[in-house]
């Protein structure tokens, strides 16, 4: 049989029809003789294989689009270490050769990589910048980091790669990065809605006043959707400079920018705003006359003033109207102004009886004045408030007391742990989960600055090995264990192997502690290679 048509066509068509019907013609084909003709389906994809490697030897280079442009400009920041660009290597492959089946995945630690080789100032090796920017065309939470560790020639690279065009519209480097230098607002200008977001967040926290003006020039013009979003961004470096703007987005035809003006306007304790809720709160809320508890009248009516200042008419929980409208008020009411009006600290406001100013007896309100508060300590970044409604770190019960039951607190504990400083972030978390253990302390952890201190490393890996003890399996816990690999401190590691060896041979603990160890081991590895 005489073969007239491309060997790659004729593969293609067999491929398509099934070597049962149609036998390869192998006699005719290049390189044919290398492939055993027994195994028609095995033979048809080795002949693929090695069509495809002729196919692109073969290939003939494109004429130039041109004269050569001119070269990527120079990056003076210092390398990186020899084993520290090995280490990207394989981050940004994924594997490590023999021993890396007991690892974490890796792309899930190259984020944490990234952001410290960036804090440090360094720039990886030019060979490698390619496949760090195939990376973070697949992963766009990297991109930022990327394309700053990319540096100049990253850009360059983009300019000549239409797969890496991203990065000509990534958000330019921090203010921070480059001091003294002009900031370029044609992403705010020409970019995506994204990158638009990111520009302004940039700006906003080293320039405040320049990010407001940016967005006052185009506000007019936003669609709602957009303007809801820039006006998160104003979060950042927010000040009573702020208000008039604010103000006057209090009557955006949006609703949501409206709710949204209105709390930023809330976590600024002089605005006009505030000054309105701790009046409508203080009509709310009042001590009794006997100063022994505190007596609350909720709102009988949401008028268009306070519909104007961004409480909705009606609840959007299911809560009754009332209770809604309270709770509004209050968590956007200056906390100062409890202890001011009342002569107690927030601890001693929380130890009140609540009553109905109708039926002093009732208790009804309590929940929601406290709900509210805890909204409004976190809005307001306010820790002594948030102190008190967290309470005091757990602690064991005494002996013969029974089992220690979690404190009460009301709001969401992680919001109001991520207004304390770190520190005592880490203790408060730590001491909850020696007294607990791991069941409800997933999202404490979430609110823990990474990597954990050792402290709360300890009591992590105290709490898996009781967990580990008691029979429950690994994932029971598979989402604390998750966070443990990119964020248990890596001194840890010989604790964690200790628990390796204690568990029964080839059980599910055994090798998760395995995988957690080498995993630690593999994050100390990566942060010592980069002061080598």
């Amino acid at each position: 049989m005489t073969i007239t048509q491309d060997p790659w066509e004729t593969l293609h068509t067999t491929a398509l029809l099934g070597t049962d019907r149609r036998p390869l013609p192998v006699t005719a084909l290049p390189l044919a003789d290398t492939v055993d003709p027994a195994d028609p389906a095995t033979a048809l994809l080795e002949l693929a294989a090695l069509a495809t490697v002729r196919r692109r030897a073969g290939a003939l280079p494109v004429p130039a689009a041109g004269p050569p442009g001119p070269p990527a400009p120079e990056d003076p920041r210092p390398e990186l270490p020899a084993a520290a660009a090995r280490r990207l290597a394989v981050l940004l492959t994924g594997r490590t050769g023999s021993g890396g089946a007991t690892l974490a995945n890796l792309a899930e630690l190259l984020p944490q990589w990234l952001a410290t080789v960036r804090a440090r100032g360094l720039r990886p090796p030019g060979a490698l910048i390619p496949g760090l920017l195939d990376a973070a065309r697949a992963r766009s939470e990297l991109r930022s980091d990327a394309v700053a560790l990319a540096g100049p020639l990253g850009r360059w690279l983009a300019e000549q790669n239409p797969d890496w065009r991203f990065v000509l519209r990534t958000a330019a480097p921090d203010p921070a990065e480059r001091p003294g230098q002009p900031v370029d607002h044609h992403l705010w200008h020409e970019g995506l809605f994204a990158e638009r977001v990111t520009h302004l967040t940039l700006l906003r926290r080293h320039d405040p006043a320049a990010g407001l003006e940016l967005l006052s020039g185009t506000w007019s013009t936003e669609r709602a959707e957009d303007r809801l979003l820039f006006l998160d961004a104003l979060q950042d470096g927010l000040s009573p400079a702020d208000e008039p703007f604010l103000e006057a987005a209090l009557g955006d035809r949006s609703k949501n920018v409206r709710a949204t003006a209105a709390e930023l306007l809330s976590t600024l304790p002089g605005s006009a705003l505030a000054r309105r809720m701790a009046e409508r709160a203080s009509a709310a809320v009042r001590l009794s006359d006997a100063g022994t508890h505190l007596l609350v009248t909720p709102p009988a009516e949401c008028d268009a003033a306070m519909q104007r200042d961004g409480i909705p008419l009606k609840s959007p929980t299911g809560r009754g109207e009332r209770a809604w409208w309270f709770g509004e008020v209050v968590a956007a009411a200056p906390l100062r102004l409890w202890p001011e009006s009342t002569g107690l600290t927030p601890e001693q406001l929380l130890a009140l009886r609540v009553g109905d100013s109708i039926d002093e007896t009732s208790s009804s309100w309590a929940d929601d004045l406290r709900e509210a508060w805890a909204r409004a300590a976190v809005r307001q970044h306010d820790a002594d408030w948030a102190r008190a409604l967290l309470g005091p770190a757990p602690t064991p019960p005494a002996r013969g007391a029974g089992r220690a039951r979690a404190p009460r607190v009301t709001g969401a504990p992680a919001k109001l742990l991520a207004v304390l400083p770190p520190g005592e972030r880490a203790a408060w978390t730590a001491a909850f989960i020696e007294v607990h253990g791991l069941g409800e302390a997933f999202q404490l952890l979430g609110a823990c600055g990474t990597p954990w201190t050792p402290p709360l490393s300890t009591a992590v890996v105290t709490a898996l090995a009781r967990a580990a003890g008691s029979g429950a399996y690994p994932w029971s816990h598979s989402g604390v264990l998750g966070m443990t690999e990119r964020a248990l401190a890596p001194e840890t590691a010989a604790a964690v192997e200790e628990l390796a060896a204690e568990a029964a041979p080839d059980s599910a603990w055994s090798e998760t502690f395995a995988r957690l160890a080498g995993t630690l081991r593999f994050r100390a590895a990566m942060l010592a290679e980069l002061d080598a």
